[in-house]
């Protein structure tokens, strides 16, 4: 059930779209959208860097758990401030606030894949799916020691690098084992092209991350897969 009114006790504050299940959950996706590398726009629900991750909360919301879906305060990421970093812990503040105990699922696009992974030493998360992750060379990865992370990257993405989440999931999962990486081939960065097969992904490791008696055989597979094999899985056609 989508909840109309939005979570935001201040106008000077991040923006949350809530979906919450018809009963208690045991279990939270926090959804993180893209945006820029620097820009001190408000940023809004007209945004397609937020639209775009839209269908992907209100699928999520069909699975079981509550999802929250992020609004920035800001559209760009603003080294050194890493607005949309401080806007994400403050959503993790508010979700352990109101849902204690919450196993949290983080699901991010480019910027919000980076966002994602920054904040995933917050001790409530316990996975990552970070989708087309706009990554910088010098990214920390120590703290994602325990986490499941799956990266998924289009092959044809020009905006953010596929080679540069290769090699993150490389170092990855050298501290990290439950770690695998998916290659979405003739799909680029709007992931518009084979939407159905990311959304079917970011479904199937949702799922798997708050019950793990429901570990997906296709994640689990790819992450039982030694380096580099289990970081350069195609995704399978039809994958739903």
């Amino acid at each position: 059930m989508e909840v109309v009114s939005p979570l935001r006790p201040a106008a000077d504050l991040p923006l949350i779209r809530r979906w919450e299940p018809t009963t208690s959950a045991s279990a939270a996706v926090l959804v993180l959208p893209g945006g820029r590398a620097r820009s001190r726009e408000p940023a809004s629900r007209a945004n397609l860097s937020y639209r775009r991750m839209v269908p992907f909360a209100r699928d999520l919301g069909r699975v079981g758990p509550a999802v929250w879906l992020v609004r920035y305060r800001y559209r760009g990421w603003n080294e050194p401030d890493r607005d949309p970093v401080r806007d994400a812990r403050w959503a993790l503040a508010r979700l352990r606030e109101r849902l204690p105990g919450t196993r949290v699922v983080l699901v991010g696009h480019s910027m919000g894949a980076r966002t994602a992974l920054r904040v995933a030493d917050d001790p409530a998360v316990a996975a990552v799916c970070a989708l087309a992750p706009w990554l910088e060379p010098g990214e920390p990865v120590d703290h994602l020691r325990g986490r499941a992370v799956v990266l998924a990257h289009g092959d044809v993405d020009r905006w953010t690098d596929p080679r540069a989440s290769y090699r993150y999931a490389m170092r990855l999962r050298e501290v990290n084992p439950t770690t695998c990486r998916f290659v979405v081939h003739d799909s680029g960065h709007t992931m518009l092209r084979r939407h159905a097969d990311w959304s079917g992904l970011v479904r199937r490791f949702a799922r798997g991350a708050v019950d793990p008696a429901a570990t997906d055989p296709l994640i689990a597979d790819a992450m039982a897969a030694p380096a580099p094999h289990g970081l350069s899985v195609a995704l399978p056609r039809g994958t739903r």
